[in-house]
């Protein structure tokens, strides 16, 4: 199987890695939205008691928070420094992660439906084929569970504020850290999933206030969003 991967973006993270668990470092963004997301995949998937699958995990900052509310989580990622630092955490939170550099097309062959929920944030715009992560995610899911995909939405106002306002005005972000040619409209990432024979069941935006520097879920999906999808019941 060829590996869906870009090397430069496996370069681009693995380089920023060992700063991963720092609130306040290029991941600063992340940790202030983990929560957010959090409460959303749990209000709609309730994690508790629950075989979760993070794909494309990085650090773990997502993978811990959710085993912290109760589910067996599997982390898995291309790139290798992210996922050494994900576990060097996990030794200190003794949370219930597994973690492995495993491409998500390869545990799909491997282990198919064996997750109630299947998470796949921020990745989709970094590989050249996002609708095969797609596919994957919906071969790994059992009958009824869930599929939550956070990405950026492809506008001009996308452009101007996940990447000028982010990447050089507010300087959120690394320059260089989004391709725009690779975001995904939520028609095109609804379409892929129907087609992988997902059933989409919430499509809700995020949006950040660079005066109160404060992230809220909300209707505007017009830069970020998250796209929840169900798989068929039998």
């Amino acid at each position: 199987m060829n590996t869906n991967v870009d090397p430069a973006e496996l370069q681009k993270f693995s380089e920023l890695a060992h700063r991963w668990w720092d609130p306040q470092s290029e991941f600063r963004p992340l940790h202030e939205i983990n929560p957010l997301r959090l409460d959303y995949i749990d209000r709609i998937a309730s994690l508790r008691g629950k075989a979760v699958l993070d794909v494309g995990c990085g650090g773990g900052i997502l993978a811990e928070a959710m085993a912290a509310r109760g589910a067996r989580v599997t982390g898995i990622d291309l790139a290798e420094k992210p996922l050494k630092v994900a576990q060097l955490h996990l030794l200190e939170s003794k949370l219930d992660v597994t973690y492995r550099n495993v491409a998500v097309e390869s545990l799909a062959q491997e282990a198919p439906q064996a997750f109630d929920v299947v998470t796949c944030m921020e990745m989709l715009e970094h590989v050249p084929d996002p609708g095969s992560v797609v596919r994957a995610c919906s071969a790994l899911l059992k009958p009824g569970g869930h599929a939550f995909f956070a990405t950026l939405n492809r506008n001009p106002k996308s452009y101007l504020f996940a990447i000028i306002g982010a990447e050089y005005v507010l300087k959120l972000l690394p320059r260089g850290t989004h391709d725009y040619a690779r975001f995904i409209k939520p028609s095109e990432l609804s379409a892929v999933c129907r087609s992988s024979g997902l059933e989409v069941i919430s499509l809700i935006g995020m949006t950040y206030n660079p005066f109160t520097r404060v992230y809220a879920l909300g209707a505007d999906t017009d830069v970020n969003y998250i796209l929840c999808a169900r798989a068929p019941q039998p």
